[in-house]
């Protein structure tokens, strides 16, 4: 199968090599959660709540009391792709997926101004189709920023894969599942810092830092992009306050 038409260039979904999906971004989606957020990267949808900083609820544990505990849980919907097998909750892909986007949170999130207590975030993926652990990161960075959780920066993730000899921007599923190597990063952007880097193939060097690049230019538009949101969502509640 042909992922990049050697006429035009194109991938099969019609991008070209270096072009993203379309974001779709929306805050405040879980009422009863401190802070929540929609995300969509092309046809890949996930939802995040937040809750917290609140009173740490986990007892009998040895905990660093000077600072935030950060607790991740990811799941998948069972509707959220075509295999209808049910997914048995904390499967080993789910616990490692949830451990990667704690670590990932946990980068960015000023812990130590909220010292006994806990923050929990719930990923969950409404419907899949490539870039699933990357959506979830970007999801959960906006629910952060509903919540008002500090932060010393925010932190996003792209992927990025080398297919037919062409690195490839935002792997869809049928992308991400042609066996091609990819490189999942997270980074946060102003700081320029790689808090998240994932590879699950081996690259030749010259051609790993052209595909990383390529991720981490993805990031920082994503970045942008959310800045967006959370600066348009600022605005919206200065003319709630104001009327």
């Amino acid at each position: 199968m042909e992922y990049v038409n050697p006429l035009t260039g194109l991938r099969i979904d019609g991008r070209r090599p270096t072009e993203m999906r379309h974001l779709m971004g929306q805050i405040g989606v879980v009422s009863k959660a401190d802070g929540s957020a929609l995300f969509e990267m092309g046809n890949t949808r996930v939802i995040a709540a937040v809750y917290g900083p609140r009173q740490l609820q986990i007892k009998g544990q040895q905990m660093n009391n000077n600072e935030a505990l950060v607790r991740c849980e990811y799941s998948m919907a069972n509707f959220s792709t075509g295999d209808r097998a049910r997914r048995p909750k904390g499967d080993r892909r789910s616990t490692e997926i949830s451990l990667v986007i704690r670590q990932t949170m946990e980068a960015c999130i000023l812990t130590k101004l909220m010292p006994r207590s806990q923050i929990d975030i719930f990923v969950q993926v409404l419907q899949a189709d490539g870039g699933t652990r990357s959506a979830c990161i970007n999801a959960a960075t906006l629910a952060l920023a509903d919540a008002g959780i500090p932060m010393r920066d925010i932190v996003t993730s792209c992927s990025a894969g080398y297919l037919c000899t062409t690195p490839l921007l935002d792997l869809n599923y049928a992308e991400d599942s042609a066996g091609g190597p990819d490189v999942t990063v997270g980074i946060l952007a102003k700081m320029d810092k790689v808090t998240l880097l994932q590879m699950d193939a081996k690259l030749p060097l010259d051609t790993f830092e052209t595909v990383m690049q390529l991720a981490i230019e993805g990031c920082k538009a994503i970045a942008q992009y959310i800045r967006e949101i959370m600066l348009q969502n600022t605005k919206q509640l200065e003319c709630r306050r104001g009327s």
